[in-house]
């Protein structure tokens, strides 16, 4: 016989993003968490994530499983990038479906918008441009997941629903001096900068992009606020043909800003030079969160105080950090 608690399938929760949903469902008590790691299921093999759901009876799914990267990456595997995230998101959508899940959130990107779109950048301005060339592949498939969750939820009235966040960084998330994204790898330069004495550190653009970021710990928190939001009031906030929500801030900071707030936090005393000839992506990038915000949820968390946790993180994990 089942228990009475609701059994909830979190994919991916070795990530970054999982991880922080393990954690801000574990303060819970009516609920029993579901995972599997990479070699005890494959998300891109349809029939083993079929199998997979046949056998689970599960109630809820957080779609958090993603291959994610920075400018280099997504430059240096676009086939990867475009191929795993698809094929995760359609095995996991459908297998859900056909196993009767009800409820599903989808954890989607703000790089869905165009490159040029106006900011701050509202839910309605998807598919309205041109994306930005380097990580293209990347929002393409995430785009696809927000229609698979639409086409389902209008075809057999399903509740799935999904959620677009800015930039984030915390805990787990990946080091990589080449392929992470923006804070982690500034993080990491500038704490082996500082080890070694180094009097300057090089970061990579111009420095005036303007980007937004958000603490993991807060887009957990902001996930299970939209997944447990009664439907007619999820509803009254989103059309058929709107499925989705951002999550953010709504404050944005220059590239210039984030790299002497990272300084301060490390401890790092040297000099900041900007190499222009590397690329800066996209000019801005701020969610409109007005959304969120008139659905009860905000960040709280202050991006010195997020990245001081992060960094406390980092340093605990030194030794076993990605490489």
């Amino acid at each position: 016989m089942r228990a009475n608690k609701q059994r909830i399938y979190i994919t991916g929760h070795r990530g970054m993003v999982g991880s922080a949903l393990i954690r801000q469902l574990q303060q819970r008590d009516n609920l029993e968490l579901i995972t599997r790691t990479h070699a005890e299921l494959d998300l891109t093999r349809q029939k083993d994530v079929e199998d997979f759901f046949k056998s689970q009876q599960i109630d809820q799914v957080y779609l958090a499983a993603a291959k994610v990267g920075g400018i280099v990456a997504n430059n240096t595997y676009p086939a990867e990038f475009i191929y795993a995230n698809l094929m995760m998101e359609c095995n996991i959508i459908q297998a859900a479906h056909q196993a009767g899940v009800q409820k599903l959130l989808f954890l989607g990107s703000s790089c869905i918008y165009p490159k040029l779109a106006e900011q701050p950048m509202r839910e309605d301005a998807l598919l309205t441009g041109t994306l930005e060339s380097t990580n293209e592949p990347y929002a393409i498939a995430k785009i696809a997941g927000i229609k698979l969750c639409e086409s389902f939820n209008r075809q057999y009235g399903r509740d799935y629903r999904s959620v677009m966040p800015t930039n984030l960084y915390g805990q787990n998330d990946n080091f990589h001096p080449e392929n992470s994204h923006v804070i982690p790898a500034m993080l990491r330069r500038f704490h082996e900068a500082k080890c070694r004495g180094d009097k300057e550190v090089v970061v990579w653009g111009t420095g005036t992009p303007m980007r937004e970021f958000l603490y993991v710990d807060d887009m957990a928190a902001a996930s299970v606020h939209v997944m447990e939001l009664e439907n007619t009031t999820y509803q009254n906030h989103t059309s058929p043909m709107l499925s989705h929500i951002n999550v953010g801030t709504g404050i944005d900071c220059t590239i210039r800003e984030l790299a002497e707030t990272i300084a301060r936090v490390v401890g790092f005393v040297g000099e900041l030079k900007f190499d222009p000839n590397k690329p800066d992506g996209t000019p801005r990038k701020l969610l409109d969160v007005s959304r969120l915000k008139n659905l009860g949820w905000q960040a709280s968390v202050t991006l010195e105080n997020g990245l001081r946790d992060t960094y406390a993180w980092f340093l605990q994990n030194e030794a076993s950090y990605r490489t």
